[in-house]
């Protein structure tokens, strides 16, 4: 199953362009947060990973719905990978789901793995 999460940083902000294009991209469920990226505990992202289940695919309209940081999605991805999740985000072209998209995602890992030795 496909799951969609779209965030807006606030009330005023309206998620319509994020959704239209998840529900293009074919997602059956789609959690929406009006939340600043910079909130860890965003309450429809907690029901996401609830509803996540073997097999489905995470997907995002940018990177930067999900996660405000490389680390943060770097731990989104290892959770993701734990509860054996794929995940697309749909600006960046990103698909784990594919041999490329992993390698994509290792690559980043391995940067900031570089960058947090490097300091």
């Amino acid at each position: 199953m496909l799951v969609g999460y779209a965030r807006v940083s606030t009330l005023d902000q309206n998620p319509k362009l994020q959704t239209d294009a998840l529900k293009i991209a074919g997602c059956e469920k789609i959690f929406i947060d009006k939340i600043s990226g910079t909130v860890s505990d965003r309450p429809e992202l907690k029901k996401l990973k609830e509803h996540l289940r073997k097999g489905d695919t995470l997907v995002v309209w940018t990177l930067d719905r999900l996660g405000r940081s490389l680390n943060d999605l770097l731990n989104w991805m290892a959770e993701l990978e734990t509860l054996e999740v794929s995940f697309k985000s749909l600006h960046e072209r990103i698909d784990t789901c594919t041999p490329t998209g992993k390698l994509v995602f290792h690559l980043f890992g391995s940067l900031s793995e570089f960058e947090r030795s490097s300091i």
